[in-house]
């Protein structure tokens, strides 16, 4: 495969990606408008709450990210068994997980309340108590819409899930003010909102797979014996564990990176935290192509084609590209970004700086996560979060002793740690077997699954 029909693969699949994203922090955005309504407390309970929920999509990814790789693998070798083996083993695995958040989140959700508003005994306790007596058990439902996204993706289809994402963030747009002002509901209207919305994207997506044709052929098969259901488990996680990982390494490094800046002043930190959700449309995109890339990737070894240096090669020049366009954006626009948000004074002023500064960090950021997608689909996501591990602690050690310097000093501290990891990240993808690797193997697609190439024991396949 020639490197434009990579890059137009990787751009097909990566595009709906970025606008299911876009719609995912949307839905989080139309609840907090209508909630603003209610006052200061209701809008502090359901952003904790809403951070809570973050973090536990990283405990699902181990089920949704592993049977993404899996089905791709599997779908590249044409192989209907190991396609209903990954598709048990997401399912498997969200039926163990799902319980011990759900319900375990449900009986402790006022200490969990507690905890994420620092002990706070007011009325946003009790608001946040009563927003998780509904968003928790309504996990479930979140929980197995991303299973149901893996599966989908998996298959090649990313359209579908982008779609989905849509329709539960329209059915809340139109919800939220019923529940919320018309009914009365308050914070817990809001939940409601969320959660029904989400349950008729899943039952549209159980639909969408019912009909999907492929994947109805491979489900036709005997029962598995327990035996080969705790494998097909084992499988998932093994694939799905180390990507969970790594948005968990980066999501607690992210908190703990605002306590660093909350030593600088209450304007920095209030320009850090607005600046943060400005970025987010440029990393989405970087994320959308690390899907796209995990996706081809695992399809294109499952046929036997170890393709990862030109798809890594082709990841990198859009995501990279992506950066570097985002990073000219901001340091033109930050000002005007900044007064878009409602930002004024000091703090506008401090958060354009940020913006400006923070470019190099951004494009360094771009190509590590582009290059993650290709070692997530080819199973080396082990050695790619001991390196998140360590740059995440290298990045608070630095942003620590530079955050005498301002915001400046915490983006140098940003793109150095980021730097780091770009150069560990490189070794590992000079040290992939060449595409022609491969090449004996494409006539044998069952050996791809086992072992595609001579590399070492971190860089094979799961």
């Amino acid at each position: 495969m020639g490197a434009v029909e990579h890059r137009r693969k990787l751009i097909s699949l990566a595009y709906p990606v970025y606008f299911e994203l876009l719609a995912g922090v949307m839905a989080g955005i139309i609840n907090m408008v209508w909630v603003a309504r209610l006052g200061g407390d209701a809008v502090a309970a359901v952003a904790v709450a809403t951070n809570v929920e973050n973090l536990l999509l990283g405990v699902v990814l181990v089920a949704g990210s592993g049977t993404t790789v899996l089905v791709a693998r599997a779908r590249g070798a044409e192989d209907p068994a190991a396609i209903r083996s990954a598709v048990r083993g997401g399912w498997a695995l969200w039926a163990l997980v799902t319980p011990v958040v759900a319900f375990g989140g449900y009986l402790a959700r006022e200490p969990l309340a507690r905890l994420v508003l620092g002990g706070d005994d007011g009325r946003s306790l009790s608001l946040a108590t009563g927003y998780f007596a509904i968003a928790l058990p309504g996990i479930a439902v979140f929980f197995a819409t991303n299973v149901v996204d893996g599966i989908l993706k998996g298959s090649g289809d990313t359209r579908t899930p982008m779609k989905l994402s849509m329709l539960a963030n329209g059915l809340i747009l139109v919800l939220d003010p019923v529940l919320i002002l018309g009914l009365g509901l308050g914070v817990r209207g809001a939940a409601v909102s969320t959660v029904l919305g989400r349950t008729a994207a899943l039952i549209c997506g159980l639909l969408v797979l019912h009909r999907n044709d492929p994947l109805r052929r491979a489900a036709k098969g005997t029962s598995p014996r327990v035996e080969r259901l705790g494998t097909d488990v084992r499988r998932t996680a093994a694939t799905g564990l180390p990507m969970s990982a790594d948005f968990l390494i980066r999501m607690t490094g992210a908190l703990a990176l605002v306590a660093v800046v909350a030593r600088i002043g209450v304007s920095d930190i209030a320009a850090y935290g607005i600046a943060t959700k400005a970025m987010y449309v440029a990393t989405m995109a970087f994320y959308s192509v690390r899907q796209a890339a995990a996706i081809h990737t695992a399809h294109l070894l499952g046929a036997g084609q170890d393709e990862r240096r030109n798809a890594g090669r082709q990841a990198l020049i859009l995501s990279g590209g992506l950066g570097l366009a985002a990073a000219l954006a901001l340091l033109t626009a930050g000002p005007w970004i900044m007064r878009a948000f409602g930002a004024e004074g000091e703090v506008a002023k401090v958060g354009a700086l940020y913006l400006r500064c923070v470019g190099p960090y951004l494009v360094l950021l771009a190509c590590f996560i582009a290059l993650g997608g290709v070692f997530e689909g080819s199973g080396s996501s082990p050695a790619l979060a001991r390196i998140t591990s360590c740059g995440v602690v290298l990045q608070l050690a630095l942003a620590y002793g530079m955050s005498g310097s301002g915001l400046p000093g915490i983006c140098l501290a940003m793109a150095l740690s980021m730097a780091l990891q770009c150069a560990a990240v490189a070794r590992m993808y000079r040290r992939m077997a060449p595409s022609a690797a491969a090449d004996s193997n494409k006539s044998r697609p069952e050996a791809s699954l086992a072992q595609p190439d001579s590399t070492p024991p971190d860089n094979r396949l799961a």
